[in-house]
């Protein structure tokens, strides 16, 4: 139905002129899957050989590896998404085509809340579509949900280990740039703890391919006042690579 904005120009057609199942070969690929956007935890552990690339896609910035992971003997397959809602909905995409079907994101997200500290966990049950992928995958709406199924193992580790926690919305924008005051202020009114640039993307190509997706996010920069914090989250290693490793467990937990 043609709307006046093209974005709500929503089309449930299932298949598009450039299907994945069709245009990417089936490879088999360990069917558990962790999303991570730490590229230095990667690094790492591709330098410590635990990390053995197994497939790859490309784009116009280069090559994007798939890797294996044996944990206990059990393979999980590990990408990085790239920043951003439509190459991370690609790349979701051509990770589904290979043979993954159950995914663990692990990545940092600013926060609209000063009192949550560098590294305090946040799992989002639910995406403010503040963005343009999403709209492409399901009709028109404020939220899309995360996998329940997702969340619950999530929880599980988390509780497990004893790790504090917030369970939440996050804000999904396109905007890095126009995170405005306001702006931030109506989604801590709706229940936003974080704001990142992908996971209602993610959440609605699951649910659109019937797959499985939960995310595990840290509390990163500080965008909650009228300045910016960046509160040196990047460099926070040893987070980054506990988050790792807590995605990795939870996925295992799934079937």
């Amino acid at each position: 139905m043609k709307q006046d904005l093209p974005i709500l120009e929503y089309d449930p057609t299932r298949r598009a002129i450039l299907e994945p199942g069709e245009l990417i070969e089936y490879e088999g690929l360990p069917p558990r899957c962790v999303v991570c956007f730490f590229q230095e935890v990667l690094d790492g552990l591709v330098a410590e050989g635990r990390l053995r690339k197994i497939s790859s896609s490309r784009s116009e910035i280069g090559e994007h590896p798939f890797f294996a992971l044996t944990i206990e003997g059990q393979e999980l397959t590990v990408f990085h998404p790239g920043v951003g809602a439509p190459l991370g909905a690609a790349l979701l995409e051509e990770a589904i085509a290979k043979g993954c079907r159950t995914f663990i994101a692990c990545g940092g997200a600013g926060t609209l809340d000063s009192e949550l500290t560098v590294g305090h966990v946040v799992v989002p049950i639910s995406a403010v579509r503040h963005e343009g992928t999403s709209y492409h995958y399901l009709p028109p709406a404020r939220e899309v949900l995360a996998s329940a199924e997702a969340v619950q193992a999530i929880e599980s580790v988390l509780e497990r280990h004893q790790i504090p926690y917030l369970v939440g919305k996050t804000w999904t924008t396109d905007g890095v740039y126009r995170e405005t005051p306001r702006l931030v202020a109506r989604r801590r009114v709706e229940g936003c703890l974080t704001v990142e640039m992908e996971a209602a993307a993610f959440f609605a190509v699951a649910r659109f391919r019937g797959v499985t997706f939960g995310q595990i996010l840290y509390a990163g920069d500080d965008v909650s006042g009228e300045i910016w914090d960046s509160r040196s989250w990047e460099t926070q290693y040893s987070v980054r690579e506990q988050l790792f490793w807590l995605a990795v467990e939870s996925c295992l937990a799934l079937e």
